[in-house]
């Protein structure tokens, strides 16, 4: 009886840490790229980084996060790699020139293929180019940590 009464208090702690853990990560977002945040939820917020760039981040377990940068156009400028590459780099840890070279290859793959992914060390850069019927040209691009930091 203990335990089921004990279980809700876990999972209340379990949440808090997460929610602790995703304000860290939208404050190293905000200070590395200068984006100002529209939205923000325990586990998930949104920000405006330009007149045409978004990012989203997505909180998951301990380092099992993602952030994803959104431009409507079909060939992002420098700047768009640039911030993408720093907010990753808030999230993984990962050099964000590292980031913002994977992001490149990625795009540059993407805009033949529709999608293209790279694998840097314990995280992946995913790029799609698009046509959205209402919104035109897309182009979308994240870095997703995973468990297999080898």
């Amino acid at each position: 009886m203990r335990a089921l009464l004990l279980l809700p208090m876990l999972c209340l702690a379990a949440g808090a840490a997460r929610a602790d853990e995703c304000e860290t990560l939208v404050s190293k977002i905000v200070t590395e790229t200068g984006a100002k945040v529209d939205q923000q939820r325990p586990d998930y917020a949104s920000f405006t980084a330009g007149p045409d760039m978004t990012l989203t981040l997505a909180c998951g377990t301990p380092d099992l996060s993602s952030v994803g940068a959104q431009y409507r156009g079909a060939n992002p400028p420098e700047d768009y790699y640039a911030t993408f590459g720093k907010a990753g780099h808030a999230v993984t840890g990962i050099d964000a020139t590292t980031i913002t070279e994977a992001a490149h290859k990625a795009k540059e793959t993407a805009s033949r293929m529709r999608h293209s992914n790279v694998d840097l060390g314990g995280a992946r850069v995913t790029c799609s180019a698009m046509v959205s019927p209402d919104k035109g040209p897309l182009t979308l691009c994240a870095v997703i940590e995973h468990s297999d930091r080898s």
